[in-house]
């Protein structure tokens, strides 16, 4: 659930009451408020985010791992900042006029789904509005229910969805979690000499061409850093699984460097 100050604190009472277990309340603070031209209160310049499960005991996803790193390898905290929806990211209708009063940034719902569903699961948003839970649902393999009583928002958001491409199955996979896979730096490739430094790794499309640094670090254009981090950037995505994102030449053909990760635990076992 999410909500200003009109609202939230009445629909945490009520989740509460209906035996609801919280697990966070996340506070989305707008890099971009709307300031307030009255100069009669402070900004509104965040919302609330109340985060659940049926009950104490309940099963719940969380991809923590990834959620580590969305946020540079540290541990993602429970206030976020982003902007507000504005400038093409803003729907509008067949007059142009923004079509929703309050549609929601996808950079929002993106953290938000990456954060607690796996690709193929069922997202219900029973205040569709324009679509953004669905867009973004279908853009990280997701699937969608939404629920909307105005048909020029239904009219909107289907179009909206419609026009959204799904992204790589790469850049949708996600850093696993610590207990079902070992942990094997790239690095550790690079010292081990499985691929050297100064080699090029390209993706599967051969759009980009990166230079691997002698610490396990690329470089690509203006970018440098993880393969991850590298990966993410070239593709405008918040993250990047660079183990399968990125691949070498081997015999004249291209394999994931997550082979040669692989190959590396296979010869310590």
């Amino acid at each position: 659930m999410i909500g200003s100050y009109h609202n939230i604190f009445r629909v945490g009472s009520l989740l509460q009451d209906a035996e609801f277990w919280i697990l966070n309340d996340v506070i989305w603070r707008k890099a971009n408020p709307m300031p307030n031209f009255r100069g009669t209160r402070f900004t509104n310049a965040h919302e609330t985010l109340i985060w659940c499960a049926k009950d104490e005991k309940a099963r719940y996803t969380f991809n923590y791992r990834a959620m580590k790193a969305l946020n540079d390898d540290l541990q993602m905290r429970s206030d976020w900042v982003l902007p507000i929806c504005s400038g093409q990211e803003r729907v509008k209708d067949d007059e142009g006029i923004k079509a929703h009063p309050t549609q929601k940034p996808e950079a929002l719902l993106y953290r938000i789904l990456l954060a607690c569903t796996k690709p193929g699961d069922v997202v219900l948003d029973p205040f569709f509005g324009t679509g953004t839970t669905g867009a973004v649902a279908r853009r990280l393999g997701r699937r969608w229910i939404g629920i909307e009583r105005e048909k020029s928002y239904v009219k909107v958001a289907l179009q909206r969805i419609e026009s959204t491409l799904p992204l790589d199955e790469s850049a949708m996979q996600v850093v696993p979690d610590k207990r079902s896979a070992p942990r094997v730096a790239f690095g550790l490739l690079v010292e081990s000499g499985m691929v050297a430094p100064g080699s090029m790794l390209t993706d599967s499309k051969r759009r980009w061409q990166a230079k691997v640094c002698a610490d396990g670090s690329l470089v690509c254009d203006a970018h440098a850093g993880s393969i991850h981090k590298v990966g993410a950037a070239l593709q405008g995505a918040p993250s990047c699984n660079g183990w399968s994102f990125w691949h070498v030449e081997d015999g004249g053909k291209l394999q994931p460097i997550d082979a040669l990760r692989q190959r590396h635990l296979a010869g310590l076992s």
